[in-house]
């Protein structure tokens, strides 16, 4: 098995290529995540329970939209609090097909793809400049994916947050493996 960085690890047997890619893990965030989340989470559940006292409907108003805009952020950070604390990439390619999985606890639907319909594999450069590559980058975020390829005209991206390291290390693995298949 060979490691690239703290979180990338890549197994290479005969047939097989699998990347087990883990989220970024610093334990003081993923705590701070937990008490702005547990803030966050009170604040909505004061706001609803008062919802049902209020008489003026402008106020109940704002208090939907409130609601609304709290709902969207609540699912958003809960799914990215699971992530940091049990989550992981996972892509391998065997037999012929190219299987990629966010797992979170031991669960994630599998994709599937044909590796002759493959095309494009490409790395995705990070610009420091650009405001979607320092946002995506964040570690409040779930995303910022750093290599992407074609199949049947759907773009699959994969391998979030990765370093510049990290990312030409496995497009080096997938392409080397790739080729001595052939």
């Amino acid at each position: 098995m060979k490691v690239i960085g703290d979180r990338v690890s890549i197994l290479k047997k005969d047939d097989l290529l699998s990347i087990v890619i883990l989220p970024i893990k610093d334990k003081r965030k993923v705590w701070l995540m937990f008490f702005w989340l547990m803030a966050w989470t009170v604040c909505g559940i004061v706001v609803l329970a008062n919802y049902f006292n209020v008489i003026d409907q402008n106020i109940k108003l704002f208090m939907i939209v409130y609601l609304a805009f709290w709902a969207y952020f609540e699912f958003k950070i809960v799914r990215v609090f699971i992530w940091r604390r049990s989550g992981k990439e996972k892509l391998w390619i065997s037999g012929g097909k190219v299987h990629y999985q966010q797992e979170i606890n031991k669960r994630g639907k599998i994709q599937e793809f044909d590796f002759s319909l493959i095309q494009d594999l490409q790395l995705i450069e990070a610009e420091e400049t650009s405001f979607s590559t320092v946002i995506n980058s964040s570690f409040w975020i779930k995303g910022g994916e750093r290599i992407a390829f074609t199949c049947q005209h759907k773009n699959v991206r994969f391998g979030m947050q990765l370093t510049d390291k990290e990312a030409k290390g496995i497009m080096q693995e997938i392409t080397n493996f790739l080729f001595t298949e052939k």
